[in-house]
């Protein structure tokens, strides 16, 4: 009994998780609307309500055309991948009743996180296009650069609840929440969290003005609309991690609102900063944030440290 408890409750979190990718999209346009003073989308359906589902219909019935000397077998999975690992993410979801109980959520997350990797790079390689493997190379080295102070970030979080697993880190959080208590930790894993999401201004793996859209340049169709997919469910995770992690709200009814206020913000930078510039990131990463996640890491474990031996 338990089991169908937990399938059936993974399986409305997938529906729900596919239906907000829908409907976040169309938030993105009405708030850039308003951000640049122009009309958003309105003329499908009520207040252009229906306008994702008119997307999905129009990319979705449209020509699947394979370019030629491609590895047709990984052109095609890696999307396929792609959208499968951003959804495995919700895995870690903390349900109130049913779902994994998985204690060490965190070390789960981080083999996710560095697994996305892969349908990028291989979706670079099997295009056989100079702009697309250009974006998916970029796209590599981006990760490794940031995901080492995310890494640090989360080790700094789990020494200081003692546990990798979310529950404990919401429940670490009862009198007063981590965003006020580490500032800077939270700052880095917010920036932190755009470029692992691509989003702007660390959109470098998708430059349209200088990869000519990157490592998606040869796909279209359903091919485009998974990697499309896969780009706004991980920014929905990162809405909600970032709300376990720094507003403890994994288990209350609170965690959707937090959680959408978090992807209002993701786009909120996107509608009033232009991008970064790649190198900068680069600088940004490994000049700014790992010396700070590092001296933090070190001066927490020094203070639990202390502590446990007076």
């Amino acid at each position: 009994m338990e089991m169908v408890v937990t399938l059936v409750s993974y399986l409305v979190l997938l529906v729900m998780v596919l239906i907000s990718v829908a409907f976040v999209t169309l938030v993105e346009q009405k708030i850039l609307g308003g951000v640049q003073i122009r009309v958003g989308p309105n003329y499908t359906g009520l207040w252009g309500l229906l306008q994702p589902f008119a997307d999905a219909v129009k990319l979705l019935s449209k020509e699947s055309m394979g370019p030629r000397f491609v590895s047709l077998k990984v052109y095609y999975v890696s999307p396929i991948v792609s959208l499968s690992l951003g959804l495995l993410l919700w895995v870690g979801y903390t349900f109130e009743k049913g779902g994994v109980d998985l204690q060490y959520t965190v070390l789960f997350f981080m083999c996710l996180s560095g697994l996305m990797v892969y349908p990028i790079l291989t979706s670079g390689w099997a295009s056989n296009c100079k702009y697309s493997m250009l974006g998916s190379l970029r796209a590599v080295a981006q990760m490794v650069s940031y995901e080492v102070s995310m890494a640090m970030v989360l080790l700094s979080l789990v020494w200081l609840s003692w546990s990798f697993s979310f529950y404990q880190l919401v429940e670490s959080q009862y009198l007063l929440w981590n965003i006020f208590l580490y500032i800077p930790l939270g700052y880095i894993w917010f920036v932190s969290s755009l470029a692992e999401t691509n989003r702007t201004p660390y959109d470098f793996a998708e430059g349209e003005s200088e990869l000519v859209s990157g490592f998606n340049t040869e796909y279209g169709s359903s091919g485009f609309t998974l990697i499309f997919m896969s780009e706004y469910s991980s920014m929905l995770f990162m809405g909600f991690l970032f709300s376990v992690l720094f507003l403890s709200s994994a288990i209350s009814a609170m965690v959707l609102f937090k959680s959408m206020m978090v992807v209002f913000c993701f786009v909120w930078v996107r509608g009033t900063l232009p991008r970064y510039r790649y190198d900068k990131l680069m600088g940004l990463a490994w000049k700014s944030f790992l010396p700070v996640t590092l001296l933090m890491f070190g001066y927490h474990l020094s203070m639990s440290e202390s502590s446990v031996f007076y």
